[in-house]
């Protein structure tokens, strides 16, 4: 091993060590554990650790919860999505448009909900959806319109979960999406200007093939965090009405720590990264065809 191998060992076995310790083992202990009956009840008895094979993925199979939530997870995801890539977009457009003054405070006032608080900003918008008192009942009753109950209503409740959702995350992508229209080549605007290209044309023929890196990073990245949907549904409606918002995290949650089920908390843990790593690896197989990435 020469001496700059070692200096790049050097450099690397932190990141290595923290890598293994943080993802590595865990992932490797949830694989394990989810074969296993675990008890933390019966942590001083010999059989509180029995290893069962799949008996607690054939035990998903047979809870109909679990299927609730795998259900309530994929409209969650199907909804979500779209809706905050395309809220990205848009924002990002219209805050990359030369028109636009005072381009920096706009983008930090589009991205400051991403890094507020969820706990607070999900209160507050529990307020804003109050069936009596909530400034959107308010506002509608202004109208003419009768109050609704936001998040007592299983039909109504996805859609005002994923109303914040896409407030709180579309900043992110948005900083994405305006970084990558920053590179787009302003040649190819002029020449499809020359063309007769409309804004429709140049949007889809110059704009979409510059943004695509950045478009697929915005949809690995969104699809894997509305998999992974929790915090919010927990906050704003303890996954009622009628388990209308329980996800497939919220579920492992209350099966982990609440019943203290840590085998078939784990087995959820295992499919919904294995759900995750096919979904990406197909977005990504896209992207390629697609000559994105």
């Amino acid at each position: 091993m020469t001496r700059q191998d070692r200096a790049g060992w050097l450099f690397t076995a932190p990141v290595l060590l923290a890598t293994l310790l943080v993802l590595v083992v865990p992932t490797v202990g949830a694989l394990l554990l989810s074969l296993t009956d675990f008890d933390i009840y019966a942590l001083g008895n010999t059989r509180f650790l029995r290893f069962v094979g799949l008996g607690n993925y054939l035990e998903l199979l047979r809870t109909p919860l679990f299927w609730r939530a795998v259900a309530n997870t994929l409209l969650f995801a199907a909804i979500g999505v779209p809706a905050a890539i395309g809220t990205s977009l848009l924002a990002a457009l219209l805050v990359s448009s030369a028109t636009v003054r005072w381009k920096p405070l706009w983008r930090l006032m589009l991205f400051a909900p991403y890094v507020t608080t969820l706990v607070a900003t999900a209160l507050v918008w529990r307020y804003v959806l109050d069936t009596r008192t909530g400034l959107l009942n308010r506002a509608l009753t202004l109208v003419g319109v009768a109050p609704v109950d936001w998040l007592g209503d299983p039909r109504t409740s996805i859609p005002a979960t994923l109303l914040f959702v896409v407030w709180k995350v579309f900043g992110y992508n948005m900083l994405v999406f305006v970084a990558a229209l920053s590179t787009a080549p302003t040649e190819l605007y002029e020449a499809a200007r020359l063309d007769g290209a409309g804004a429709w044309a140049r949007f889809r023929h110059v704009t979409l093939p510059a943004i695509g890196p950045a478009l697929l990073l915005a949809a690995v990245l969104s699809v894997a965090g509305f998999l992974q949907i929790f915090a919010e549904p927990y906050v704003m409606t303890h996954g009622g009405p009628a388990q209308s918002t329980v996800t497939i995290l919220y579920f492992m949650f209350e099966q982990g720590f609440t019943w203290w089920s840590l085998g078939i908390a784990s087995a959820v843990a295992v499919i919904l990264f294995l759900a995750i790593l096919a979904v990406t690896a197909v977005q990504v197989r896209l992207g390629r065809r697609y000559e994105w990435v």
